[in-house]
């Protein structure tokens, strides 16, 4: 006969393999933003550059900044649809990371800001306020699995 230790442990192992899933999930999404953010973001830079089109944040912070939080927006709403997420909660993701581009983007033009400054922002942003987006449906990540 189980214990009710035993008992206890049975009904929380679902509950702790479906937040681990979730977890899962949010670090696939961290990959997937990183790769968009070297990966495009060096494949855009490299064909810019050989187009005669060379940015940097020294001279065109603004640029760099929205260019970052595209490659990384396209990369991570690409790997949502690869795993067959909606487009509402594929749409909801890419404002959360855009949210931050934009606002950095306009502390550098507002001369509120460094560039640099900027940028941690807009990076360090993005990271909670996806996990936000992934909370308010959590149900969607708790459940989903590859198709």
């Amino acid at each position: 006969m189980p214990t009710v230790t035993t008992e206890a442990a049975e009904l929380r192992r679902p509950v702790t393999r479906r937040w681990a899933r979730f977890a899962g999930h949010y670090v696939e999404m961290v990959v997937a933003m990183l790769a968009g953010m070297f990966v495009l973001g060096g494949a855009l830079r490299a064909a810019l550059a050989a187009g005669g089109v060379d940015y940097s944040m020294d001279r065109y912070p603004e640029i760099v900044l929205v260019e970052m939080g595209l490659t990384m927006t396209v990369a991570m709403a690409a790997w949502m649809r690869v795993r067959r997420h909606g487009w509402p909660a594929t749409l909801e993701m890419s404002a959360a990371m855009l949210m931050p581009a934009f606002v950095a983007t306009a502390l550098v033009v507002l001369d509120v800001t460094s560039a640099g400054t900027a940028m941690t922002v807009e990076h360090v942003a993005m990271f909670p306020l996806m996990l936000a987006v992934m909370l308010r449906r959590r149900d969607e990540y708790l459940t989903h699995r590859h198709h």
